[in-house]
């Protein structure tokens, strides 16, 4: 009978243990207990202003590169100009070896001395068989025959003429000369080389005409190409500059896409100043161009749209809320304020961004207001979205 008490003390013991265990896993499970302001992260709503871009990478090019080539073959004699070399208009760059075409070209003068001497045997017949034919010593027939010998040493001659002529102009094509006054950016041969010309144009040089002016052919996807215009400003920077940011101009949105893997991309091609002549061709340049700036415009943080909060968290239900939702009248959005008891949500009609924040163009938030942004150590469970595009 005298156990009786132990067994309740036990009992009390157990009782008690087992309270503290559950309100400790109640404090260590069920943080919703604390203050909602510090279950969430917060950010102001503002008014400032807003640049909104998009982006894209390319290549830097000299704006004119003209290509120069050869219309004959031959073995290269001499080259008169190198890598980086200024030229100008109509300079010595190559010389090939002429000796072919020489011979050719004698041959084709000894041509024509043979069909000169020819027509002049035939006008000197002419002269006889026409006087003959006057006396009526020959037929008519003798007469016709004569002229025709007489036209067709005319047309031989000419034949020979032309392609003496053909082979003075190859000649002439040995040397090859800078067609403008530029820089040598690239010499594709080298002394004793052996260029043909006979199913394509070979080529000998790259000449750029300036590097003081360049441009940027960059590909941008076609999401991005229905807010690029002609005149826009641009900004890009490079491998070779950290840290430092150039400008520039879109001057052309070229009609011809360019597929690859279903993706779709368009050239946009920028015009750069590189009166420092700093920037050389063939630099991969990151590229952003301002599709809008905008001033004194009331400013959701990004963070705010793409977050998502547990659904026992929201005290104002809204069917379906979509991360982002394009309407007739623009994207829409949902950003969360606190309230007294958990998250209200509010609809948002969008308008441009930058990677910080997009324009508020309609909506239930005024500058001062603070939105979530994210839940204090991910206590409330939220949902982050992956990153979208928001502009």
């Amino acid at each position: 009978m005298k156990s009786k008490p132990f067994i309740t003390r036990k009992l009390v013991i157990f009782t008690v243990i087992a309270i503290a265990s559950a309100a400790s896993g109640y404090a260590l499970f069920w943080p919703r207990q604390l203050p909602l302001a510090e279950r969430y992260v917060t950010a102001d709503v503002e008014q400032g202003a807003l640049v909104q871009t998009v982006s894209a990478n390319g290549t830097l090019n000299p704006v004119i590169l003209v290509s120069v080539g050869t219309q004959v073959s031959g073995v290269v004699q001499n080259i008169h100009a190198d890598f980086n070399d200024n030229v100008e208009q109509g300079q010595v760059l190559l010389e090939l070896d002429p000796s072919l075409i020489k011979a050719q070209l004698a041959q084709s003068e000894a041509a024509v001395a043979q069909a000169q001497a020819t027509l002049d045997l035939a006008r000197a017949n002419m002269k006889r068989v026409r006087a003959l034919f006057e006396k009526e010593y020959v037929s008519r027939q003798d007469l016709d025959t004569t002229t025709q010998a007489l036209k067709s040493a005319e047309a031989q001659l000419a034949q020979a003429q032309a392609q003496a002529g053909r082979d003075r102009i190859n000649l002439g094509y040995t040397i090859i000369r800078s067609p403008v006054s530029g820089v040598v950016v690239s010499r594709e041969v080298d002394i004793g080389q052996t260029v043909a010309a006979s199913f394509q144009t070979p080529t000998l040089f790259k000449i750029a005409q300036s590097l003081t002016g360049m441009q940027i052919d960059s590909s941008f996807a076609e999401a991005d190409i229905g807010a690029i215009r002609v005149g826009q400003e641009a900004s890009f920077t490079v491998d070779a500059f950290p840290g430092r940011e150039f400008g520039g101009t879109v001057r052309q949105i070229r009609l011809n896409p360019t597929t690859q893997q279903n993706v779709v991309t368009y050239n946009v091609v920028i015009d750069v100043d590189n009166d420092e002549s700093i920037l050389l061709p063939g630099m991969t340049a990151y590229v952003s161009v301002v599709t809008a700036r905008l001033q004194r415009v009331l400013r959701v943080p990004n963070g705010a749209l793409r977050f998502r909060p547990a659904a026992d968290a929201v005290i104002e239900k809204v069917s379906a809320v979509p991360e982002l939702e394009a309407t007739e009248e623009g994207l829409r959005g949902t950003a969360y304020t606190l309230g007294a008891t958990g998250l209200r949500p509010v609809r948002l009609l969008l308008g441009a961004s930058d990677n910080d924040a997009t324009q508020v163009l309609a909506g239930a938030l005024r500058e001062g207001d603070r939105v979530v942004v994210d839940s204090a150590g991910g206590a409330e469970g939220s949902k982050r979205q992956p990153r979208v595009r928001i502009h």
